[in-house]
């Protein structure tokens, strides 16, 4: 499997959401992620952004789904790139605040810099995190 198909892979893993056990096979151990987003600054591992994903995707906005607008890779970086927009409802638990039944559509991207092995070796999200709180009803 090539860099970029293995970061495909990934991310479709990631968004799924799988959690850590569906994405551990695609990332080399101890990946560091980062990302200037409120709701993720203290998450510095793509472990910890890959559960964080599975509990908001499957226990705060059951149903989350994503719709990928385009994808790339930069062999001379070895780092590939994807912009989506991530729709979801807040109709289940967890959260700021009791379920709002509010949606968002929210744009993404993930930058992922790929090892040598083909594996995700760091994660990059770019995300207007406030944007998509007031979406969903968590702050005005």
């Amino acid at each position: 499997m090539s860099a970029f198909e293995n970061a495909q892979a990934f991310f479709n893993a990631c968004e799924a959401p799988l959690g850590w056990q569906g994405c551990a096979a695609y990332v080399e151990p101890g990946a560091e992620f980062t990302a200037q987003s409120e709701p993720l600054a203290e998450i510095n591992t793509v472990e910890g952004y890959c559960e964080w994903m599975k509990a908001f995707g499957t226990v705060t906005a059951p149903g989350a789904s994503y719709e990928l607008h385009t994808a790339a890779f930069d062999e001379q970086r070895n780092t590939a790139t994807f912009f989506a927009t991530y729709h979801a409802t807040h109709s289940g638990a967890g959260g700021p605040v009791e379920p709002t039944g509010r949606s968002t559509a929210s744009h993404y991207v993930y930058v992922l810099r790929m090892s040598e092995n083909g594996k995700v070796a760091g994660m990059t999200k770019i995300w207007n995190a406030p944007w998509a709180m007031r979406e969903l009803g968590w702050m005005d």
